[in-house]
């Protein structure tokens, strides 16, 4: 037995069964790699994010909030406290000699209050006043003054603003004082009166409401005067000249130029005039208190009397929580008409 003779599977030399069929060498292929899928938005997001340390956002909170704390414990206790506590007085029948305890008695200080005359008087002697001294006199009398010292040389505008400024800053006891001279019946006032041959007479008691009233007028003024000078120099002088170079007259201006662009200067400064007069109380105090027989008695001076003169504190504090609401819905009417758009 001969053995066969063996070949080599490699090799440009050996021989090839005649069986299989030809093939050509190939060479070895690489192994291919998976291409990587693009990653999504979230995955690019989240391969691209680092670690952070974990946030707190209460302490960032109460950081930011430190400036405002002594503020707000302000607030609440010289502010917000008192009107809380004066809120639940005027439901008792708290009074300051002659009761142990006061005793909860609910709406029966305001039934009281909606039911007498004296209140229901002093309700409307603070309209009066309030429309007289304030919507009308200061007002009217600040824009005047102001639009006059736009066209003033600078000597009449020092010389008025430092004269209205002064009475301003005058207490209000002193401002009182000097008003109860002018209006009196030897006053200044009836010196002048008997100078021009016209007739004198007492206007503290015959008009006590109106003395009152100029009184208020004449020490306020200096605010709206301030308001409006202020909002006047910030109309562009363009727009005027413009307007009288079409002809407009001084009237059309402040109708349809004036009035119209510094309107929220004018709801602002009602706002502020009407709640300052509606507290007056010192000024009527020195000049008339209250009288006489109650013609001058505005809401404050009612309430004084009927706290601390007859001692019923839970029934003054009631009429006081009514000159809050009273102011209030002031504030309210004022601050919509702010919001409108010119």
């Amino acid at each position: 037995m001969t053995a066969e003779p063996q070949h080599s599977a490699a090799g440009p030399g050996n021989a090839e069964s005649p069986s299989d069929p030809p093939t050509s060498p190939q060479p070895p292929q690489p192994a291919q790699a998976t291409p990587p899928t693009p990653p999504t938005r979230r995955t690019r997001r989240t391969r691209s994010a680092r670690p952070t340390a974990p946030t707190a956002p209460l302490p960032r909170t109460l950081t930011r909030a430190l400036p405002v704390i002594p503020a707000v414990v302000l607030l609440l206790l010289f502010l917000a406290g008192p009107i809380a506590y004066c809120a639940y007085i005027a439901f008792t029948d708290l009074q300051l000699t002659g009761q142990a305890e006061e005793s909860f008695v609910g709406f029966y200080n305001f039934r009281t209050a909606f039911g007498d005359e004296a209140f229901l008087n002093a309700v409307w002697l603070t309209l009066v006043f309030t429309v007289i001294s304030a919507l009308i006199g200061q007002n009217t009398l600040g824009l005047g003054l102001a639009m006059l010292m736009q066209r003033a040389s600078k000597p009449l505008r020092t010389l008025t603003g430092g004269i209205v400024i002064t009475a301003w800053v005058l207490p209000e006891v002193v401002a009182g004082f000097l008003l109860y001279a002018f209006f009196r019946r030897e006053g200044t006032l009836n010196a002048i009166l008997d100078w021009l041959h016209l007739p004198a007479q007492n206007w503290l008691f015959t008009l006590p409401i109106l003395a009152v009233s100029f009184a208020n007028v004449w020490r306020g003024t200096a605010f709206s005067m301030l308001v409006y000078s202020a909002a006047l120099n910030e109309i562009p002088r363009e727009i005027t000249e413009a307007a009288e170079v079409d002809g407009a007259g001084g009237w059309r201006r402040m109708w349809h130029i004036t009035l119209p662009m510094i309107r929220r200067s004018i709801g602002t400064n009602l706002m502020l005039i009407t709640l300052q007069t509606l507290s007056v109380f010192g000024l009527i105090w020195v000049m008339t208190r209250g009288g006489p027989g109650g013609k001058s008695q505005t809401l404050p001076l009612f309430m004084y009397e009927e706290a601390f003169q007859k001692s019923m504190i839970g029934y003054g504090t009631a009429v006081a929580l009514l000159l809050l609401v009273v102011g209030s819905l002031f504030s309210v009417v004022y601050l919509r008409l702010l919001r409108t758009e010119v």
